[in-house]
């Protein structure tokens, strides 16, 4: 398969080509083969161009491959051999080294820590499915401690599906203080003028979307033995359950924070565009109507960037069932225009408008217009002294993560929040 650089080589020499034959024209000695030459080089010209296209998809992914992650910190291929395990025995007995203290001295820099700093794709990278809540090497989570265990059968527990970021949000990563990112508002106009008039003068206007980190916590509990015996299983129990949680907590986050010490989410933005059906104020049954007004909104606020829909599974069942005047299912691509839809529950269902209860929201927008920053790396305290754990060797592991979350765009998200589902 030829790479980028031959296939726009080759491009190149066709339009030298076809530029030579135009010339020959104007000059009137172009000949009905040099004319026919002409088009074949020009059918040649657009096929290159649709090979282009595709190889430099191909080299775009495989820099993405090769770059930094999008949380920031150390590249992937240099956290191949990444241990939390090895983290966390380190933390306890105080021998922190190799690539876990190597990281941690790393990330440490400029920061004030409680433990040991994990990076952040460690954990909210992969998601490990295993989990332990106050587990210990007797009762049930004796099992863990044999060497053939295999931790990939471990049977995790259900967990609703996590999608801002898959969506396609605009990740940040690596920060140090505050940001403050630069927004423009309005532009400058142009207008008519008669001859020798001047034009009147119109400013842009700016403002800016401010982000500072803001702290999700997360806590798990297991037995001492357990963390210094189990390797192979405790690996991917603690790294999935504390990544799991932190990336839940920032997820909800992202899709209705309340702000002050959380994040301030889409749903709870100022300005946003809500849809709410005319029949009824305490909400009714949404249908394909709604999604369509919905794109609507996003479409006169002059939105180009790609779109789609984010709702919970309440409403993936109405979609299910919804009917045409024949009693046919329309089936979820008709209720939802043909436009992407993804689903997740945590997208809130215990709303309230008027006098209506457990009502769902429906949010349509240009996710890569909703920022996600990290400040940090993932800073894990090892507490071996709580006095729930103290007395029985055990330890408590704590997990701090500094974030924030906004909207680049207000007007690049619609919602319905009264849908009865």
């Amino acid at each position: 398969m030829l790479r980028l650089a031959d296939l726009m080589e080759k491009r190149s020499a066709l339009v030298a080509e076809m530029s030579a034959l135009v010339a020959k024209e104007l000059a009137g000695t172009l000949g009905d083969e040099e004319r026919s030459r002409f088009e074949a080089a020009d059918g040649e010209v657009k096929a290159l161009d649709a090979k282009i296209d595709r190889a430099r998809k191909v080299e775009a992914y495989e820099r993405m491959a090769d770059a930094e992650p999008v949380h920031g910190g150390p590249s992937a291929r240099d956290l191949r051999g990444y241990s939390v395990a090895r983290a966390l025995r380190g933390a306890l007995t105080g021998k922190l080294d190799g690539q876990e203290g190597e990281m941690h001295v790393e990330l440490s820099k400029g920061r004030e820590t409680r433990g040991i700093m994990i990076p952040v794709q460690v954990l909210l990278g992969e998601r490990r499915a295993a989990e332990t809540r106050a587990m210990t090497t007797g009762g049930s989570a004796g099992a863990l401690k044999g060497t053939d265990l295999m931790s990939e059968a471990f049977v995790d527990r259900l967990r609703p599906q996590l999608m801002v970021e898959q969506l396609g949000a605009t990740v940040l990563g690596g920060l140090t203080g505050n940001v403050d990112i630069p927004r423009l508002t309005a532009s400058a106009t142009a207008s008519w003028v008669a001859e020798d008039g001047a034009p009147s003068r119109t400013d842009q206007t700016f403002d800016k979307i401010s982000l500072a980190p803001k702290t999700i916590a997360a806590e798990t509990q297991f037995g001492r033995r357990l963390m210094l015996q189990s390797d192979p299983a405790i690996e991917g129990i603690v790294s999935n359950d504390l990544s799991w949680i932190l990336a839940a907590g920032l997820d909800k986050a992202a899709i209705k924070g309340a702000g002050s010490n959380e994040p301030t989410g889409v749903l709870a933005t100022s300005g946003l565009s809500i849809h709410a059906r005319p029949s009824s104020p305490n909400g009714d049954i949404p249908d394909s109507t709604d999604m369509a007004t919905l794109m609507s909104l996003t479409d006169v606020a002059n939105v180009n960037a790609p779109c789609s829909f984010l709702t919970n599974a309440k409403v993936r069942k109405l979609a299910n069932i919804w009917m045409d005047g024949q009693g046919n299912p329309i089936g979820l691509d008709k209720f939802f225009m043909n436009q992407p839809v993804s689903f997740s529950n945590q997208v809130p269902s215990n709303l309230t408008k008027g006098t209506g209860t457990n009502l769902s929201a429906i949010i349509y927008g240009a996710w890569s217009d909703l920022f996600i920053a990290y400040w940090s790396g993932v800073d894990i305290l090892v507490n071996p002294y709580h006095q729930d754990v103290a007395s029985k060797g055990g330890v408590l592991v704590h997990a701090f993560l500094d974030a924030d979350i906004g909207v680049r765009h207000v007007e690049s998200f619609a919602a319905m929040v009264d849908a009865i589902a």
